[in-house]
Order: C-alpha cells, then structure tokens, then sequence
C-alpha cells in the first residue's frame, strides 16, 4: 500500500525544490507559463542560467510543466 502513495517521475522532485530554493512549485510553473512556446531545454535552460536551478530540479519542473499542459 505505500507503493500506491508514494509519489513517483517528475513530482518526486517537488520537496526538495520548495526546501532548497524557498518557493512553492507553482512559483516555478509560473515562470515556465510565461516563458512562452520553448523546447523542452530552452525552458531548463533558462531556469538553470536565470534561476540558479540545478539540471535535476529543472528537468523535472519542465518535464512535469509540458506533461500537464
């Protein structure tokens, strides 16, 4: 049953982001909204130079971002 629970992919990242850099995903979501129509690594890219993101939490936050569109 704690297979079931625990979360898994992109979203697994989410504590750790929130914790290491001090805002809510959705903070992070907002800044890929308004980024416009870029690829998949122009958007990681632009968190990891303007953002100081790492390549983990990025990828994931992009990931999760195009996913869900």
């Amino acid at each position: 049953m704690a297979d079931e629970l625990k979360v898994k992919g992109p979203a697994s990242y989410f504590p750790s982001i929130e914790k290491t850099y001090g805002h809510p995903v959705t903070h992070w979501f907002d800044i890929l909204n308004k980024a416009g129509p870029l690829k998949h690594m122009e958007l990681v890219n632009l968190l990891k130079t303007e953002h100081k993101l790492g390549h983990g939490h990025a990828n994931a936050l992009v990931a999760y971002h195009l996913k869900n569109q």
